[in-house]
């Protein structure tokens, strides 16, 4: 798919206005940077008015539901009006939250001293054209499941290698548990957590080999539940690589042929933050 249709939708969407005012904590307020874009993009324009390029938004609304990570550090997302049409004459809402609640990213320096903050990845890091391994059918016999080099192989065997730059998706399935806060972390008697994630292997060779971008996929951590020591989290941080945690819709994406629009919130010095992804297709794509 042509690279001038990401341009065009960062510029229709690039504009989103993150504002929030914490609760004991700072007013923010955030605008995406502005994009250079080609000529070719008015085309990309087009496509969009004419309902020719298919938007698949990857990212799950923010709410108190959500489900959260275990432990005193983390609190349930909080969303307060402080001001009203009737009193004001503007609405206006205040919000508290963790930076990595709902759909997020992870920037490199969630686990990595060293590593950029999600204000510092660069913009360029953050569109790339997109790929889904589906595991959902080794993650029903397995919630404790990590997806292996093996299934790397095999998804280019059936369906070509992935292309440098890429961001790796992994469908798990597990998103169909989004709303049931105790399933989708699904904690057992000894308060361990239980779903799918990424092996270490298969991060490795996706960034040595195949110059990935990132990688993401439907549950609440790229380490699988069982994790203690995070070794995924670790690989991508010490790669300068991000994390998508919590993705949405991933059923509705072809195999490949796609391509991401990442856009976290510009959190300075943030370990991450609440990001809205979104997927472009082509009818050709949504055909593949």
């Amino acid at each position: 798919m042509r690279h001038w249709l990401v341009a065009g939708l960062a510029l229709a969407g690039g504009m989103l206005i993150n504002r929030g005012l914490e609760l004991r904590c700072v007013t923010q307020t955030q605008a995406a940077g502005n994009v250079q874009v080609a000529a070719p993009a008015a085309a990309g324009f087009e496509d969009l008015a004419s309902g020719k390029l298919r938007i698949v938004d990857l990212a799950w609304p923010l709410n108190r539901e959500n489900a959260f990570w275990p432990g005193d550090n983390y609190k349930p997302f909080e969303l307060h009006t402080i001001a009203t049409l009737e009193k004001d004459g503007v609405l206006s809402k205040a919000f508290c939250s963790p930076e990595h609640l709902g759909t997020h990213l992870d920037a490199p320096n969630h686990f990595e001293r060293q590593g950029s903050s999600v204000d510092q990845i660069p913009p360029a890091q953050l569109f790339g054209p997109g790929v889904v391994i589906d595991i959902s059918a080794a993650v029903s016999n397995d919630p404790d499941y990590r997806l292996s080099l093996d299934d790397v192989r095999r998804f280019e065997q059936a369906h070509g290698q992935i292309p440098r730059g890429a961001v790796v998706l992994a469908y798990t399935g597990w998103g169909k548990f989004w709303k049931n806060r105790t399933h989708y972390q699904n904690s057992d008697a000894m308060s361990r957590l239980h779903f799918p994630g990424y092996s270490a292997e298969a991060v490795q060779f996706l960034i040595d080999q195949r110059q990935v971008r990132g990688v993401g996929l439907d549950t609440m951590s790229v380490d699988y539940g069982l994790s203690r020591d995070f070794v995924v989290h670790h690989v991508l941080g010490k790669a300068g690589r991000y994390g998508l945690e919590n993705l949405a819709q991933l059923d509705k994406l072809p195999a490949r042929g796609f391509f991401l629009f990442v856009a976290p919130m510009k959190i300075e010095t943030g370990s991450g933050g609440p990001t809205r992804v979104f997927a472009v297709l082509t009818p050709s794509d949504a055909e593949n």
